[in-house]
């Protein structure tokens, strides 16, 4: 059989999705867990999600390095001593610390799951946040922040954020130098008592659990003591309304790194599907109008893309791209003018159809396993979102029309509303 290569192969698109529902119980001391069982292979992941992101911090770098040292020494165990533990049963341990959230995530054969629980629980209680470990942990950090401040992309980004929500703002807070060098062990074991040690927190289980494991997990973590008293974050403001642009000159660089944004709005906001559609048809793939423009009309990039970053109380959208330095103005143009297109002119049927098929494709394929799975939903469980925003997602999608289209980019894409930095020249 030859095939026809002019023609493309027929395709079926996807107008729901189903999946597997979320368990939701509470352990003996309150906290609340979440389980997502798919039962394919004898693994499971445990998250202990906390609020302990930077918005909770009131001495910089502090929340990163209370984080990411608890695995770095107990009263009972050194930092060799622990990796040695979780190796030994095949365990694989993630400490992550992000804006709004902290977590501590477990993955192993379920099978080890009575074996990994009392660890994890020590991790939790008895972190003694010992100085070695924190001179060294402090200097990966310094060596690994001077190699990306080199990067125009890094700094780029940063710049965003600052220009966008503000230094002091935990969203445009960033890791700096001088607060790593600054940062004691009082610092880190302050932030830990008051934000982590006996707070309540948040269980999401994936994989091969049964209830038997949900009753050993209430032996081990559902008799900690939780505090009732309320925790107090960020109480500050943004930055002002500054949409003056932003150029970091660097001679020596042939290139310049681009970041075009404005604030929007969270997850929860009711044109944020209208807006992620035009998001999408605009930068959000690699068929994208500016992926056209720019990459394959112009030359000027290898890529250029266009997203929505949502955190817990604020979003915003973030064009990027990187080109040589003397196409940098004509780049910003192109950006402008296919944003111009999108006001002015109604996106065609196909078009609007071809994005929208993309999108329900791209979701439908990030729910390959029971961890993806529970990834997709950790955005509902703890931000708040409607029990129905996954089931509902691919309909939301295809429920944007062309108008809505036309009415969200003039809405939200106006010129005087687009932050610009660049890192390089123009």
């Amino acid at each position: 059989m030859i095939l026809d290569r002019t023609q493309s192969p027929s395709f079926q698109a996807i107008h729901d999705v189903r999946l597997p529902a979320v368990q939701a119980t509470s352990l003996t001391n309150g906290v609340p867990i979440h389980r997502i069982t798919v039962a394919h292979q004898p693994v499971m992941r445990l998250e202990c999600i906390f609020d302990a992101g930077t918005w909770y911090e009131t001495t910089p770098a502090s929340a990163f390095f209370a984080v990411k040292m608890l695995a770095e020494g107990t009263s009972s165990r050194s930092s060799a001593q622990i990796s040695e533990y979780f190796d030994r049963y095949g365990a694989f341990l993630e400490l992550n610390s992000g804006p709004d959230r902290a977590s501590l995530v477990v993955y192993c054969l379920t099978r080890f799951l009575p074996e990994v629980l009392p660890m994890l629980r020590e991790l939790l209680t008895e972190p003694t946040f010992p100085e070695k470990e924190l001179d060294d942990l402090r200097n990966i950090t310094l060596q690994n922040l001077r190699v990306n401040f080199e990067k125009n992309a890094y700094l780029a980004g940063i710049l965003f954020r600052e220009k966008l929500f503000g230094t002091a703002h935990p969203y445009g807070r960033s890791q700096q130098p001088e607060a790593i060098e600054a940062i004691s062990r009082t610092d880190i074991a302050d932030f830990y008592e008051r934000v982590i040690r006996n707070r309540p927190f948040q269980l999401i289980l994936s994989g091969d659990v049964s209830e038997t494991d949900i009753a050993l997990i209430d032996q081990t973590l559902g008799q900690l003591p939780v505090r009732p008293d309320e925790l107090s974050g960020f109480a500050g403001s943004m930055a002002k309304n500054d949409k003056s642009p932003v150029l970091a000159a660097k001679p020596a660089s042939v290139q310049s790194t681009i970041r075009l944004g404005r604030r929007l709005f969270t997850r929860s906001h009711p044109d944020f599907f209208k807006m992620l559609v035009t998001n999408e048809l605009l930068g959000g793939y690699f068929g994208s109008r500016l992926m056209k423009n720019i990459r394959e009309d112009k030359g000027f990039t290898y890529g250029i893309s266009s997203n929505m970053p949502s955190f817990r109380h604020d979003g915003y959208l973030l064009i990027g791209t990187d080109v040589k330095k003397e196409n940098t103005q004509q780049t910003l143009d192109e950006i402008r003018k296919e944003i111009q297109v999108l006001q002015t002119e109604p996106v065609t049927a196909d078009e609007l159809q071809t994005v929208q098929n993309f999108m329900a494709g791209e979701f439908v394929g990030s729910l390959n396993t029971p961890f993806e799975i529970a990834d997709r939903y950790k955005v509902i469980l703890l931000d708040g979102l409607p029990t129905d925003f996954l089931t509902t997602y691919i309909n939301n999608i295809r429920a944007v029309t062309p108008d809505d289209i036309l009415q969200a980019a003039n809405k939200y894409l106006g010129d005087d509303e687009l932050l610009e930095v660049v890192v390089g020249g123009k």
